[in-house]
């Protein structure tokens, strides 16, 4: 039996400039072959343009991580900075401090040796008044003694 003959089908074409069009096929060529030739074609261009725009959103993508990373690192940083800082700051006040506690040792020390002078000076004095004292009592009784001779 013979089977009617399907009239061969038609593809979709997108429209394409004149620059990217196909050559036109031989009008004696073969239908099946110029829609093969046309569908390479236009794969062959969907593939190029597919490239293009992975390549094209690829680099946004590289571009964006990027971003996200420097903010990353920023924040992170942001901290760490400030520590650093706080850091440096009670450095210098303990050197500070530590400076002030040495002078404060001297003039202790000095203080110390002043109040110590002090004592030794009064003790002096109060060696010398007893001493004074027991003169004055010495001096009493030989005058006493030298009088009471001087009336017999």
């Amino acid at each position: 039996m013979n089977s009617p003959q399907r009239p061969s089908a038609r593809t979709r074409r997108p429209h394409l400039p004149e620059c990217e069009k196909p050559p036109q096929s031989n009008p004696t060529g073969n239908d099946l072959e110029s829609s093969l030739l046309q569908i390479f074609t236009d794969h062959n261009h969907t593939s190029l343009r597919l490239r293009e725009t992975t390549v094209i959103e690829t680099e946004k993508a590289k571009k964006e991580a990027a971003r996200v990373a420097d903010l990353l690192v920023d924040k992170v940083n942001g901290g760490v900075q400030e520590s650093f800082v706080n850091e440096k700051r009670i450095e210098m006040e303990i050197r500070s401090l530590a400076a002030s506690i040495v002078r404060f040792m001297k003039q202790s020390d000095q203080w110390l040796t002043a109040t110590h002078s002090i004592n030794t000076a009064i003790k002096e004095i109060g060696d010398f008044e007893n001493w004074m004292k027991t003169m004055e009592y010495d001096c009493k009784s030989i005058t006493t003694a030298i009088h009471n001779i001087h009336k017999e």
